[in-house]
Order: C-alpha cells, then structure tokens, then sequence
C-alpha cells in the first residue's frame, strides 16, 4: 500500500514537471474568482436567467469522467458547486490538461454560466479551465470521511479538506470570539494588548513554561494569565478593558487541557463578583444567540439552556448537595485543622497529605464538579486557595470569588480584586513560602504590582472565561484538541 502511494505522488510530481516543460506553471501566482459556491447559491436564480459569467476556484473532488465530457465537485471555503467540463465547449488545450494532468484534489479555476442539470442540481456549465496548484500528494481515499484521530489533528489541513463538520466548528469559534469581542466593545470594553513574556510568572496558579532572552541575559516566563498586567491598567484610569489572550501553562494533556490556550479576560472598576456574575452570563446568552441563534445546546448526552438565569450556590453547600452522607456536615472554612480532618474522615483516604481546607478543594474536584452539568455559578471559595481575590467583609476566610460550571468544566473564573497593597503582599509572601516548599504553581512575589497597588486600585472584579472550553460546548465538541487548530503533540516517529 505505501509503495502504490509513493508511486501516485510520484506520478503526480513528473505531471507537473511534463507541465513546466509545455511552458505551462503548475503552481500559478494569482486567479482571482468573481463568486464563491454560497453567492451562487443564494443567487442562483438571477444568475441564470441574466446568465452572469462566473470565476470559481476551488479543489477539484469526486471526477466523474464520461466520453467527452466530465462532472466534478468543486471545494472552495463556502462550499460545493457542480461543475460540468465539455471538450466542445472550453478550448481545446484547456481541455487536453484537464483529462492528462488533472486529479482529485487540484485546486483548478473555472468559467462559466450556471444552470440546472437534468437532475435538478445546480451547476456551472464550464467554458474556460485552469490548472492553479498541482496537488502532488493525494488526499484520503475517502477523502470525506477522515477517521484516524492523530492524523486529523497532526494534517489538520487534510481534516478541515476532508470533514467539512470540522471546518464548520472552527468558522463557528471564530465566529464566537468575534461575537464576545463586539459585546465587550459594545459595553464601553477597551480591548487592549499585554506582554506575552513575563519577568515574574503570576496572575495564576499554574507551573509555567520558561525560555531566555539572550540581549538582556534573563531568565522569562511565558504568560500563564495577563492578570496582573491587566490591573495594572486599571490602576493607571482604564475602567474597563479586556483582552482575549494566548496563555501557557506546563502542564499535562487531557480531554479539557492543552498547554497553550485562550482565555477571555476583562476588568471593571468599582463592581464586585456580584456584577461581573451577571455580565459573564449575559456575554455568554449574546454570543450563542449572535452565532447559533438558539440558547439551547447539545454536549456529548447532556443538554442545556444558557437563556435562564444560572442559579447560585456556595461551594460547601454544593458539597453537602452532591456528596452522599454530607448533608449534614457541618463544614466552614474557619474550622481548625483537626475539625476539618474529623468531618472529612468518611470522604478521604487516610493517605492524603497536604493542608486541610485542600481536602475539601479535592472533594470539590473529585466528587461534585462532575455533577455540575447545568449552568450554574459557584460561589464562597477558600480565601487560601484564591491569592488574589477579597475576602467576604464578614468571613476573612472566604473569597468573593466565582467559577461557572456547565457539563462538568469550569468554564469562566471571577472574583472581586483585592486591592489592599499590604494584604496582597502578605499573600504573596504565602505563596512564596508555599513555592520554597516545592509547589511549583504557587506564585512569586511581584513588588513592582504592589507598587501599582501603593497608587490604589479602585474597587474591581475581573473575569476569565476559557474560549476553547466554551467553544467545545457550543460546538458539541467530546475533546479540547477538536476545537484548537494546531494542538500540541509529541513530535511524529
């Protein structure tokens, strides 16, 4: 089988080279078209009856040669147009290089008048043919049915020739940034631009990837969240600003991780979470409508409404919802660790290590977040485990802090921004203290964000919604890689 493919390509190179010597250029510089397959869709019946002469281009599939005359699909980015090919009708040459030169997969350029074959289906009655680009290796034997996961995401060129379901998903992404982005700017938004290389990796928990500028001589971080950039610009006057941003985080692969990824992030002075909860639903309705219009989705065997409002519940009373036998646990954040340890026992195996309120952070991951497949905003998380977010006025140990869920992903995180230089570097002094102890997420001490914070920071509440997790919902995508162009993998064998 591999020698019959490497003998087709082959073939195909000494086509193109038979070419070059009959002083035709197999791979030629510009063939602008006049019409995509969809304007001649939408306007077919004015297009015929004035027959208006058409430029098409696209990748030529599925030949079906008869005698004299030939039918083709062709591909373009909109769609598929029938093309009839007669050797009487276009000139002679052109003619001669389609039936010696031509195979499935070229992209040719066609002229022509439309009409309707006896069949009924729309077509281009072609009176002029160019070969464009010679395609030298053939396309899948079923070219529309693409199966092999690895290779659909490593030749995602050949997944997005070959599934047209695929290229759908992504002009619909592309679409939902777009719709998220007009939203935002619509609201007063400022879109801005922050640095993608960090001196001080912070702004998450999360390990980050690191690299050298040689110039300077000093060690870098890629950007693992623009966050404190982006407060810093709040600082600076700009009230409200967002970004959509390429983050990078050092850590495994899975159905809903990739180590490069987009986040939409977004800060308002003077809100609280409360505020920032109901803009993050509202984007969210708006875009769906804007791209799908409907509110109402599909993912994998769950369905789900984004047009209501997404209900609130604290984290421990999810726990106690979602946990068999915690109903009726008295859980609080400010228990000491032996109470913590002592209500947790039926939960946790004797095995764990680590700090208590991280046992119930566990219990959280493990055991409820899996059942969270409506929307639904959960609320009240430890004050330990969010490092830059205010805490309640009457619980120091609670953060205002939010995560939306849907079909059991974290789709957007919030919170209200602590802006208290002197607590801020207390907490950054924690986790430094946490990363001395080996925990490669925990943040560093950034001294020049205190600095910003000395000038003061007006009350804020910043948002980060996951784009790629967000567009696997709407798009009824199982995997994080079916809805990333490019995803990383190991290099091939």
């Amino acid at each position: 089988m591999l020698r019959d493919h490497n003998e087709i390509i082959r073939n195909r190179y000494q086509k193109a080279d038979r070419l070059r010597e009959e002083q035709i250029n197999p791979f030629v510089n510009r063939w602008v078209p006049s019409h995509s397959s969809a304007d001649i869709r939408g306007t077919s019946e004015k297009l015929i009856e004035e027959k208006t002469k058409l430029r098409v281009a696209g990748r030529m599939m599925t030949v079906r040669h008869m005698g004299k005359a030939a039918f083709f699909h062709l591909k373009d980015g909109t769609g598929h147009i029938q093309i009839y090919i007669k050797k009487d009708i276009v000139p002679e040459d052109q003619y001669r290089i389609f039936r010696e030169y031509c195979d499935t997969g070229d992209i040719v350029g066609v002229e022509g008048e439309a009409f309707i074959t006896k069949t009924g289906e729309l077509s281009i009655l072609a009176s002029g043919f160019e070969l464009l680009t010679k395609s030298v290796r053939p396309l899948p034997e079923k070219w529309h049915g693409l199966k092999d996961i690895e290779t659909r995401y490593r030749q995602r060129y050949v997944d997005l020739i070959a599934n047209d379901e695929v290229r759908d998903t992504f002009v619909k992404r592309s679409r939902l940034v777009s719709a998220l982005r007009s939203y935002l700017t619509g609201r007063g938004y400022l879109e801005v631009e922050t640095p993608m290389m960090h001196p001080i990796s912070g702004g998450a928990t999360a390990k980050p990837f690191t690299t050298h500028h040689n110039a300077l001589d000093m060690e870098l971080f890629l950007r693992i969240a623009p966050e404190l950039y982006l407060k810093r610009l709040t600082v600076g006057g700009l009230e409200k600003t967002f970004e959509i941003n390429r983050n990078f985080r050092n850590e495994g692969l899975s159905m809903k991780h990739n180590p490069e990824f987009t986040m939409l992030e977004l800060y308002t002075a003077y809100w609280d979470y409360r505020d920032t909860m109901v803009l993050t639903e509202e984007t969210i309705r708006h875009a769906a409508r804007e791209v799908f219009e409907t509110t109402e989705f599909v993912f994998g065997e769950t369905s789900f409404d984004v047009g209501p409002e997404f209900p609130r519940m604290t984290y421990l009373d999810a726990i106690r919802k979602y946990v068999p036998g915690a109903e009726s646990t008295d859980l609080n954040w400010n228990d000491s660790p032996e109470d913590t340890l002592a209500k947790m026992k039926p939960f946790h195996t004797p095995e764990f290590k680590g700090p208590t309120h991280q046992m119930l952070v566990e219990l959280f991951d493990r055991r409820v977040e899996p059942q969270l497949q409506q929307p639904v905003f959960i609320t009240e998380f430890p004050k330990a485990n969010s490092p830059l977010a205010k805490s309640r006025p009457d619980n120091p140990a609670v953060a205002e802090r939010f995560e939306l869920f849907i079909c059991g992903m974290e789709i957007a995180n919030g919170y209200s921004e602590l802006n208290d230089p002197a607590e801020q570097y207390e907490r950054f002094k924690d986790q430094v203290e946490q990363k001395a102890k080996g925990d490669e997420e925990a943040q560093s001490m950034d001294e020049d964000y205190i600095r910003a914070l000395e000038y003061g920071m007006p009350p804020t509440s910043g948002l980060g919604v996951g784009i790629d997790r967000l567009a696997m919902l709407l798009t009824n995508s199982p995997t994080i890689r079916d809805v990333i162009l490019f995803p990383l993998m190991k290099p091939e064998a």
